[in-house]
């Protein structure tokens, strides 16, 4: 019975140890602006209890939100990705003021379109999230926007 016990119990140990938390969800669209322009979309979903910091954060701080998009001949980007107005607060981690959003983050990034044909444009979006007692590590997730 004891061995059967502790079979039980390792094996609720290794599951409760294998499984990743992962607070945020990416989704992502695109709008178009014009015939020459449109708008990449990505939106976090974030659990309750959790927050994702901007991409602007003071040095010594939490490592900030960071976009990078592949190269592409059908498409320029044009200026940085921007992001919604978010919450600015004393963190009690960093001890230090930091813009983050909690619940949904939509960042946009602007781009001129070189054809007309559809085609996809790839990304990756670095971020790091924590709620006020603990932090997870930085994460990148592959993104994908399909302009048509």
């Amino acid at each position: 019975m004891k061995k059967l016990f502790l079979i039980l119990l390792l094996a609720v140990c290794t599951t409760t140890f294998a499984q990743v938390h992962d607070p945020v969800k990416w989704s992502t669209s695109v709008k178009k602006i014009s015939d020459k322009e449109a708008e990449l979309v990505a939106t976090a979903t974030i659990q309750k209890d959790w927050h994702l910091y901007s991409q602007e954060i003071p040095k010594g701080g939490p490592i900030p939100t960071l976009f990078t998009f592949e190269g592409d001949t059908k498409y320029l980007k044009k200026g940085n990705t921007k992001e919604e107005a978010g919450h600015v607060v004393d963190d009690p981690i960093f001890e230090m003021k930091i813009k983050y959003f909690d619940t949904k983050a939509t960042f946009t990034q602007r781009i001129r379109l070189k054809t007309t044909e559809k085609f996809t444009v790839k990304g990756v979006v670095e971020y790091m999230v924590c709620t006020g007692m603990n932090c997870l590590p930085p994460k990148e997730v592959e993104l994908t926007f399909n302009v048509n």
